[in-house]
């Protein structure tokens, strides 16, 4: 994750034109040791070409504005449109999304994004494994 060593947890993705020159190395790294490679991405079609240069074998889509905006569908539905279009921007490269995605919100996301190959969804997991139980919590997701 792009994030300082003094964040909790992350709040964008990779600038790949900026880090161009960082990134490419280490991704090649990971590859040649066998890693499979997904860098995090903000929602911006520019990005997505320069995010493959690196070598990447994916990108995954940070959805922390999608998810923040549960109480308000037409923000929720700008954010998804966003999301949905730097997905179709990357037909050719393989999309995971992650961050603040629980129940509620997943459906809608896998439907505008029918390729979407993974979805991060642990920490909404364990939140509604306290309410559910992780049985409980599996089937509902």
């Amino acid at each position: 994750m792009p994030d300082d060593p003094a964040q909790a947890t992350s709040d964008h993705g990779w600038n790949f034109v900026a880090e161009a020159a960082f990134l490419m190395p280490i991704v090649k790294r990971l590859k040649k040791g066998g890693f499979l490679v997904s860098l995090f991405s903000d929602p911006d079609p520019e990005g997505v070409s320069a995010a493959r240069d690196t070598g990447a074998d994916r990108i995954e889509l940070y959805t922390g504005p999608y998810g923040s905006c549960h109480s308000d569908p037409a923000r929720a539905a700008m954010e998804l449109e966003r999301l949905g279009k730097i997905a179709d921007a990357a037909r050719r490269a393989t999309v995971n999304a992650g961050h603040d995605l629980v129940v509620s919100n997943l459906p809608a996301l896998a439907e505008r994004i029918p390729a979407l190959a993974e979805a991060s969804v642990e920490h909404g997991l364990t939140a509604d494994a306290l309410e559910y139980g992780l049985a409980g919590t599996v089937t509902r997701f």
